[in-house]
């Protein structure tokens, strides 16, 4: 049967919203895909470094987030107890402020825009499975709906947006490249009335904290330790616990301010990097590669994955060849995977970790030059 539609997405978090607009403001039929509800939140470091800001701008979104409300960052501090560092956003590549979105708010923002762009969106459709032709080669998707009836979507190319247990993934065969060693555990909350200027990442040997401000005058305050060490009783307890130990340069802010109702927290999983293509599959974000969410990384990680994917059709005019997207994934990965699995295992001493906080630095300014260096896909 002739496919209904060039590109079936699977997942229409970040990642899978970004690459359905892209491809849809070039022209491709584009279909997308997500099992759960329109706008609904998710667990999220929030946290935009310098590379999504500027795809966010260069893709003519940013200003709906900032309309949001979504607070501007202007400095960084980084606090190690007897040091602390404030580095403040210097203007580079048009990018003078940082931004830290709730996912309710950046999810919306870019599903509208794939909408706008042409894609057709559908919700409630779990997918199960990928259908192939004789050959072996993927042709896109089948599964449910929300009410148990069967679904079946074909395309030419089926994007894997799913994440960490991406169903594409396992059902194309994507070969794991690399698997790190490091694991760390967070506990979160979204803290009222708390003061945060900018960023501020504390850290001391085996912990680690975070104050982000985000949307609604809210501030995401994170606590940190290597997975293995998380204590499973008392969550609330074991909270407040490593906010004690990792924030004393707070200036005793979060003792004067009432702490969340309710805690979030992420057991942990060690980093990967998957095959990021095969025939008539790609996968895109967490699904293709993830690390650390002590890196706050992965937003900007699955927006370079949808322009660059999305910028690969674009020159080549074909949905078969993509080596050039997995290039290029690879070429930052490789610059970042080894530097986050060691912050990420916790094994540094407070001068080790400053020098790897500046290895990642120089990758992350890599990446940013990277989806900088030329104009935008066909179809801005």
């Amino acid at each position: 049967m002739e496919p209904t539609y060039d590109v079936v997405v699977v997942g229409a978090r970040i990642a899978g919203a970004a690459t359905a607009m892209l491809l849809a403001r070039q022209g491709q039929r584009v279909l997308l895909l997500d099992r759960d509800r329109y706008g609904t939140d998710t667990l999220s470091t929030h946290a935009l470094m310098r590379g999504a800001v500027f795809l966010l701008s260069r893709w003519g979104v940013l200003d709906h987030v900032i309309e949001a409300g979504t607070p501007p960052v202007r400095q960084t501090r980084f606090d190690y107890g007897t040091d602390s560092v404030t580095v403040r956003i210097k203007p580079t590549h048009g990018v003078d402020a940082l931004y830290a979105p709730r996912r309710t708010v950046l999810d919306r923002v870019l599903v509208d825009a794939a909408e706008a762009a042409g894609a057709e969106i559908r919700y409630g459709i779990t997918v199960t499975g990928l259908l192939c032709d004789r050959s072996g080669r993927v042709v896109g998707v089948h599964g449910r709906d929300r009410g148990g009836e069967p679904f079946i979507a074909r395309g030419r190319l089926t994007v894997g947006a799913d994440g960490i247990k991406s169903v594409v993934a396992r059902e194309g065969g994507a070969a794991m490249l690399r698997v790190g060693t490091g694991s760390s555990a967070v506990i979160y909350g979204y803290w009222s009335e708390l003061r945060a200027d900018g960023y501020e990442w504390f850290y001391r040997p085996g912990h680690s904290a975070g104050m982000i401000p985000t949307n609604g005058g809210q501030v995401c305050v994170f606590a940190g330790v290597p997975a293995d060490r998380l204590t499973r009783g008392d969550l609330r307890a074991t909270y407040q616990r490593l906010l004690v130990l990792a924030t004393d340069g707070a200036d005793g802010r979060l003792t004067q301010t009432r702490p969340p109702r309710r805690l979030h927290t992420w057991i942990g999983r060690t980093g990967f990097v998957r095959q990021a293509h095969g025939p008539g599959w790609a996968l895109v974000g967490d699904a293709g590669s993830f690390l650390d969410p002590l890196s706050t990384h992965g937003i900007t990680d699955a927006l370079r994955d949808a322009e660059t994917l999305a910028r690969c059709i674009a020159r080549t005019g074909l949905l078969e060849d993509l080596d050039e997207f997995a290039d290029t994934r690879d070429r930052v990965i490789n610059a970042t995977f080894d530097v986050v699995d060691r912050i990420s295992g916790y094994g540094w001493d407070l001068a080790q970790l400053q020098g790897h906080l500046l290895e990642l630095s120089a990758a992350m300014s890599m990446e940013l030059d990277i989806v900088a260096e030329v104009g935008p896909p066909v179809g801005r």
